[in-house]
């Protein structure tokens, strides 16, 4: 099983290109899952205020004896929460369930452009970063025109943006953008939730070719072409197969088959329409 890769980031903190993700996972369950990816070998965790398993996560992650160097945790701001000073209470009681004094990354979960509250949730997060709270800030799902109104009204661009996005739906023009303003692409959902994706005939046939499993062939694509990736499963033997991607290559005509499969679809809300609190 190979190292995972590290990405810089726009401010020079690095993050590992693969880790941990724990959308879905009950409360009971998440220290039981983050111990098993600890175990084998993730070093990235990330999960959000709506998750309602931070503190599971602080628990395993405390419990692990692993160097807090070594870690990186990410945490989300959840849509109820936005506003300047609401935001700033939602990172204590994030913190406090996490039990860390820093956090590696903070994201504003969703634009809600009905609230029209995004704005100043990030001259929030800028204030957090100032003081030295957190290493690295971010939004997720955020389209361009969101991202815009932050390089215009505020004074940092986001470091991370995790937007939905997997071979149905590659996402090229996002991509191009975070490029422009050196943003990484962090990929949520990488896997399509499983079903049509992994049962596709190409990616069937990429994996009897490689040896690999489908769930293995998309995430080797997503690590090729630069992506940020956060599998999540509960099961420990996928757990440990998402992340043993490392030890080969997709060719670039096998790439090319992958990048065929862009059809735009959706397995989550559309950003400009998700107003949910």
């Amino acid at each position: 099983m190979g190292v995972v890769p590290l990405i810089g980031l726009n401010n020079g903190v690095r993050i590992p290109q693969l880790g941990f993700g724990v959308f879905q996972v009950p409360e009971d369950q998440v220290a039981g899952a983050v111990r098993t990816a600890l175990e084998a070998g993730y070093r990235s965790i990330d999960t959000a205020a709506a998750y309602r398993n931070e503190a599971g996560v602080g628990d395993a992650l405390a419990a692990s004896g692993i160097p807090r160097s070594e870690l990186f945790v990410t945490t989300k701001l959840w849509n109820s929460d936005q506003g300047y000073d609401s935001t700033l209470r939602a990172f204590d009681a994030s913190m406090s369930k996490l039990r860390l004094d820093v956090l590696d990354l903070y994201l504003i979960h969703w634009p809600t452009p009905r609230r029209d509250l995004y704005v100043e949730s990030w001259k929030a997060l800028e204030k957090l970063y100032a003081d030295g709270r957190v290493r690295a800030i971010g939004v997720s799902n955020f389209h361009t025109e969101h991202l815009q109104r932050l390089f215009d009204e505020t004074s940092i661009t986001p470091a991370v943006n995790q937007i939905e996005l997997h071979p149905l739906l590659a996402q090229e023009d996002m991509r191009k953008v975070h490029v422009t303003h050196r943003i990484a692409t962090e990929a949520w959902s990488p896997l399509a939730r499983g079903g049509e994706l992994l049962h596709d005939e190409a990616i069937r046939g990429l994996a009897d070719k490689y040896a690999k499993t489908p769930a293995q062939i998309v995430l080797r694509w997503h690590i090729q072409i630069g992506n940020v990736v956060i599998p999540k499963s509960v099961t420990p033997y996928r757990v440990k197969e998402n992340i043993d991607v490392f030890d080969f290559e997709l060719a670039l005509d096998d790439m090319a088959v992958i990048n065929e499969l862009n059809n735009g679809t959706r397995t989550g809300p559309d950003p400009d329409k998700f107003n949910s609190a």
